[in-house]
């Protein structure tokens, strides 16, 4: 959808049309919910919070002001606080389902070669999960939703210059990470 038709999609939104507000839904449910998966690691929590983030998009868009950045670093935002308070409301009370617990599946390669790849991406993602939630956030929009710095730094409020050197410290700081961890072992 080009910049001027979500313009009036935001438009008739904002003064309660809720086929505008489908649209905008419609737009931005998967690149949210990625963004909220990414950061929770979990596919039920995510479904939940993103309803949560849609859910108070649609009651505080007529709030929404034009600043010169996308809707989308609107939605972004709101996700971020609600995986932050789920975060924050998790480490209090700290429980693991079954539903997540890793599942391998059979694509040919050896069992063993499955397991080893799927501990290690395990590994790298509890380590990227023990990052703050900026820099969690920061490499979900680089590297899942495959935005621009310039993309990323209005989403994060910051300048192209700051995300480039916020990008350089963080993966630095996951090599260093990488580097003192034995990713077979699990931590």
């Amino acid at each position: 959808m080009p910049e001027y038709q979500e313009v009036e999609v935001l438009r008739r939104a904002s003064r309660g049309d809720q086929d505008a507000f489908g649209e905008l839904y419609e737009r931005y449910v998967d690149r949210i919910f990625n963004y909220v998966y990414y950061r929770t690691g979990n596919v039920h929590d995510a479904e939940d919070l993103t309803a949560r983030v849609f859910y108070r998009a649609l009651n505080h868009i007529q709030n929404y002001t034009d600043r010169g950045v996308p809707f989308s670093a609107w939605l972004y935002r709101i996700a971020h606080n609600l995986v932050a308070n789920w975060h924050r409301d998790r480490s209090r009370r700290q429980e693991i389902p079954l539903s997540d617990a890793p599942t391998l599946h059979y694509k040919g390669a050896a069992p063993e070669v499955s397991l080893m790849v799927t501990q290690e991406r395990e590994s790298l993602l509890r380590l990227i999960r023990r990052l703050p939630a900026e820099r969690q956030q920061l490499l979900i929009l680089k590297f899942v939703e495959h935005l621009s710095n310039a993309e990323v730094g209005q989403i994060m409020g910051r300048s192209e210059g700051a995300v480039k050197s916020l990008y350089h410290r963080t993966l630095l700081a996951l090599r260093d990470q990488v580097d003192e961890t034995d990713l077979t072992e699990g931590d």
